[in-house]
């Protein structure tokens, strides 16, 4: 299987706030409000491709035709828990999603996922589905993931992140090589704890102020 295709947003807005995140001074509160509008830049990405269709319309001016979504459902599935940061953003931009919910945490001695939580729309395999999650790093948690959704049947699967690390990518295209990833940056690589350098540090704790 062709590996999917990757797609770097390269946006100054995007990068400037990628880097506020960055900085280790940045508050709780202005971090989780940058990464709920990082999510919203990402979702407008990952959505170009939606098909539209036409239809008429009186402007205040006269009668016209004009593009609408053409009926596509979407749903957004965050890895829990620090994927719910990125929701948000993406509901502003579509607000019909239905959401669905993944739980996974690491073994730290591992680096493996465990799975604690899985609930999903009862319609999930009819809709295109977004995964979203601040860091692709080993890509095991955002594999098994992905893994999870196509049991349950879906068939059109695109993963969302902040930033990611070329082992994250590597796996992913490897086990899926059907999901497109979009992220905001590509770093350097992973430390020997298998976090991103130069990275965010622990999304999930700075999103929470849990650390």
């Amino acid at each position: 299987m062709t590996p999917a295709a990757l797609h770097v947003i390269d946006h100054p807005l995007l990068a400037h706030k990628l880097t506020l995140l960055r900085d280790k001074n940045t508050s709780t509160r202005d971090f989780r409000e940058i990464v709920g509008e990082i999510g919203m830049i990402l979702a407008y990405e990952a959505t170009r491709d939606l098909p539209l269709t036409e239809r008429a319309v009186e402007t205040p001016l006269c009668r016209t035709t004009a593009p609408v979504l053409a009926g596509k459902k979407i749903a957004v599935v965050p890895i829990l828990r620090a994927g719910l940061g990125l929701v948000e953003g993406v509901l502003r931009l579509i607000p019909s999603a239905r959401v669905g919910h993944i739980g996974l945490y690491r073994n730290e001695e591992t680096l493996q996922p465990v799975k604690y939580f899985c609930k999903m729309p009862p319609d999930v395999a009819e809709r295109d589905v977004l995964i979203v999650d601040p860091m692709l790093a080993t890509g095991g948690s955002a594999s098994a993931a992905i893994g999870f959704l196509k049991d349950y049947g879906c068939k059109h699967i695109k993963l969302l992140v902040l930033v990611a690390a070329p082992e994250g990518i590597e796996r992913i295209q490897r086990d899926h090589g059907d999901v497109e990833i979009y992220c905001g940056a590509v770093d350097q690589g992973l430390n020997d704890r298998g976090y991103i350098l130069p990275g965010l540090g622990d999304a999930g704790d700075r999103i929470f102020g849990t650390k």
